[in-house]
């Protein structure tokens, strides 16, 4: 039995719709993290406390929210100065914020794809036809040609091939969003440690200055000793040595000392020839003594890199159904209406009207294997991408459980380099008296002023090593990037799914 144009029509329509609920989207699962704490052995709640500005016990606030320009806890004008030129000159930077840019108006293109595509077009032209359909009885027609019109296409998303496009677009506008984040929390975040460690290596070059001459004041002393008989040459020369030896310690403070202050040139976006220091000494620091520590499932929102690796996965999800949808019809719809005439006087005329309809379905039937293996393709992009997600997000951890030990330890270190410190200071004093009442010999004395001199530097490398340490726990807890950025985004955690998105397909 044979059946109408109007009933094929129907039976067409009834199969595309039927396809049509064959839906390509991607079925994104978010596992969950199984973890509450950070490190192995319990967290540590505070620190233990030295004597001095920088002995301070710390707190750790566990599942407090994130603090807003966290980096002015330290108290530090030089340092809020330093970061606002950063965040507003940084070449890096600039660069992140024109992908970003870049990776909007590509979703912007993309989304055209749903509203019909409209061009118009007007034309004339002169042309001559042949006479060579006449044998060469009669010549050619020389004639003008007038047109003009609309031609409309429109691409029906049956199968939701559009929006999948769009929706990879959009994942590489929220991973090029989180690359700028990440950008923004890794320049902070070295601008306050290169801050911080100018200022330390400042306050060694000033305590190698201050040792240096009392060095010479000891030499001083050894040498007015030896003119009375009272120790031998040999005690002369050492301490020269000595003396020698810390001044050549000094060039290489003084070399990181540049190196630093170029490198904050370099981070606030100026030459260093340019550049006027605005570093900050120790002094002007202040030890952060409360510290938000974020629960870990909460850090997979804040830190802007694990953001922008989840970003990735779901691109590689999309990709996945791009490449099915590949393997199934495309249709499209094309109008044009017009005018065409040989005179302009009768271009407008009703006899002068031009349109056509017409519908295309196009269908791969054979591709020597080609799509089968474009999917496959997508399905280990997609594998490789969730894998390289996970790393971020355990470096993430061992990131946080690193620095939250490192202040732990920082925080002991310090009070035994400040009881050190004390003793070998006292130890020298004595040391000195006796020297001086021949009560010792040379080898006590130096030996007391080495030991304190080590002790004095150490001392100083122990308070700035804590400071770098808190600006490591800050960063790596993600700062306060998310006051910045909408809430409603979907975040995959840690645990592998446990089955590849090759076997999940097949």
């Amino acid at each position: 039995m044979t059946r109408s144009p109007a009933a094929r029509w129907v039976v067409a329509c009834t199969g595309l719709l039927s396809l049509a609920g064959c839906s390509f989207a991607p079925r994104y699962s978010q596992p969950a993290v199984h973890t509450t704490s950070y490190t192995h052995a319990p967290s540590p709640h505070a620190t233990v406390s030295a004597i001095g500005p920088s002995g301070q016990a710390q707190q750790f606030d566990y599942g407090a929210s994130p603090v807003a320009k966290w980096w002015r806890q330290f108290h530090s004008p030089q340092i809020d100065t330093l970061i606002r030129q950063a965040l507003a000159n940084n070449p890096g930077l600039v660069q992140e914020q024109a992908k970003l840019r870049q990776a909007q108006a590509a979703m912007a293109a993309a989304a055209g794809i749903f509203y019909p595509q409209v061009t118009g077009d007007l034309g004339a032209s002169r042309q001559r036809t042949s006479s060579a359909g006449s044998g060469g009885s009669f010549p050619g027609r020389i004639y003008s040609l007038y047109s003009g019109g609309l031609a409309v296409s429109y691409y029906p998303d049956f199968f939701g091939v559009n929006r999948l496009v769009f929706k990879g677009e959009k994942a590489l506008v929220d991973y090029q969003r989180y690359q700028l984040d990440a950008a923004r929390l890794t320049l902070i975040g070295n601008v306050a440690a290169a801050a911080i460690s100018a200022a330390s290596v400042r306050a060694q070059i000033v305590a190698t200055r201050s040792i240096i001459a009392h060095e010479k004041s000891l030499l001083k002393l050894t040498e007015t000793q030896y003119h009375f008989g009272a120790v031998p040459y040999l005690s002369v020369l050492t301490q020269r040595s000595q003396v020698a030896s810390s001044e050549a310690s000094l060039p290489s403070l003084e070399q990181q000392s540049a190196v630093y202050r170029h490198e904050l040139a370099i981070l606030v976006g100026e030459l260093p020839a340019q550049w006027r220091d605005h570093s900050p000494t120790m002094s002007d620091v202040q030890l952060p003594v409360r510290i938000p520590v974020s629960l870990p499932s909460t850090l997979l929102k804040q830190r802007p890199d694990i953001r922008a690796a989840e970003a990735q996965v779901r691109y590689a999800d999309v990709e996945i159904g791009v490449a099915k949808a590949r393997m199934y019809p495309v249709v499209t719809l094309t109008a044009q209406f017009g005018q065409e005439s040989t005179a302009p006087g009768a271009f407008l005329h009703a006899a002068s009207n031009i349109w056509s309809v017409a519908g295309d379905l196009a269908m791969p039937i054979f591709a020597g294997g080609t799509l089968e293996a474009q999917k496959r393709e997508a399905i280990a992009s997609y594998d490789a991408t969730f894998a390289a997600y996970r790393q971020t997000v355990l470096g993430a951890f061992q990131q946080v459980a690193n620095a939250l030990r490192a202040l732990q330890h920082d925080a002991q270190t310090l009070r035994a380099e400040q009881h050190a410190l004390a003793a070998n200071r006292a130890a020298l004093q004595v040391a000195e008296t006796s020297y001086r009442d021949g009560a010792v010999d040379y080898l006590s004395l130096l030996t007391a002023e080495v030991q304190y001199n080590n002790a004095r530097l150490s001392y100083i490398q122990a308070q700035s090593q804590r400071y770098l340490d808190t600006v490591s726990l800050f960063v790596a807890l993600g700062g306060s990037w998310t006051a910045q950025l909408p809430a409603a985004q979907s975040h995959p955690a840690a645990q592998s799914r446990g089955t590849s998105r090759m076997a999940e397909e097949n």
